[in-house]
């Protein structure tokens, strides 16, 4: 394993809507969890339609000390765990994990672009509020669907002033990436948190500015895809056993559940760890995670269980051979 996750309980102790479809939790911890990197994140216990689930969330700068504090999108297209964070109230109990960074940030540069869309602002604020202490002035590229849409824009903007940048696609003003990449010095860090449309994009604008891959670091949310979240069918090709996948469960959790014993880490489709080998196709793949390039992504020989799906029926290889494997559901 990457991380050693530490599990301990904690109690919701305030929530509150920053925009129409995010809300704000408030986390006391039972025991201090101590300081953190800046853009880490907690892993959640929930429970979705009876079953144990675990949802990762960005920590965002508490103005409370011991507290943690996260923001929660109400997804239109989610599995059940932004409905189930969103029903919490004060006083409720949870299981989290000790804070977690995914970030792989240099801290050495001149210079540094943040770029967020969506919910993915939720780590970039304290990622610049870290550069400022420093003395650095990040400029930070904040992409909504609308002005409405912007939570956490005042503290943004209280931080950064002008470097503080808002593409709200409502009154057409959008992203460019490759012009921002372009006109960055060259020894310039870019982070980008974001849906994986986006992460797509800003991956092949760095590319197609000539940078180093290196010095684009990123983070995703591995709920987001091309196709909506529906149910498919997984079926084993060393047994033919199928496999249903409900769309409020990963590919990952159904199979093992059926006894397959696939092997994970990230568990948010960044490290290829539970990687599975794909024998045939019948529909279309929906790979969600930035661990494969585009050309894998579209030969689609493998995906990632823990976060990509699929339309239809998928046969994989799981490379698990027991003697005797408990009976899976059609």
């Amino acid at each position: 394993m990457r991380f050693a996750e530490h599990w301990s309980f904690a109690t919701v102790m305030a929530t509150r809507d920053l925009a129409p479809t995010i809300r704000e939790i408030v986390l006391k911890p039972d025991a201090p969890v101590g300081t953190w990197p800046p853009g880490s994140h907690i892993n959640i216990a929930v429970l979705v339609d009876g079953r144990p689930q675990r949802r990762s969330y960005s920590l965002v700068p508490s103005m409370v000390e011991g507290t943690l504090r996260i923001a929660v999108r109400l997804a239109d297209d989610s599995r059940g765990g932004s409905r189930a964070m969103w029903a919490l109230q004060a006083g409720q109990r949870l299981e989290i994990t000790n804070p977690t960074s995914l970030f792989e940030i240099d801290w050495s540069r001149n210079t540094y672009c943040l770029i967020a869309g969506g919910i993915g602002v939720t780590p970039m604020l304290g990622i610049a509020a870290a550069l400022a202490r420093k003395g650095l002035d990040p400029i930070v590229h904040y992409a909504v669907k609308s002005r409405a849409d912007a939570a956490l824009h005042e503290e943004l903007a209280d931080l950064l002033g002008d470097r503080l940048l808002l593409h709200a696609a409502d009154v057409g003003k959008r992203l460019d990436l490759d012009a921002t990449f372009r006109a960055l010095p060259a020894d310039a860090i870019a982070v980008v948190c974001g849906p994986l449309r986006m992460l797509d994009a800003a991956r092949q604008a760095w590319r197609d500015a000539g940078r180093r891959p290196t010095d684009l670091c990123f983070e995703t949310f591995g709920s987001s895809g091309r196709l909506p979240t529906s149910d498919f069918r997984v079926r084993i090709a060393s047994t033919g056993n199928e496999i249903m996948v409900p769309r409020d469960r990963s590919m990952l959790d159904a199979l093992n559940a059926a006894g397959y014993e696939v092997i994970s880490d990230c568990q948010r489709g960044e490290c290829g760890v539970c990687a599975v080998d794909v024998t045939t196709v019948e529909g279309e793949i929906d790979h969600r995670d930035v661990f494969f390039s585009a050309h894998e992504k579209q030969t689609s020989a493998k995906m990632c269980a823990c976060v990509s799906r699929a339309r239809g029926t998928v046969t994989v290889d799981t490379l698990y051979r027991p003697d005797q494997l408990p009976g899976a559901a059609a």
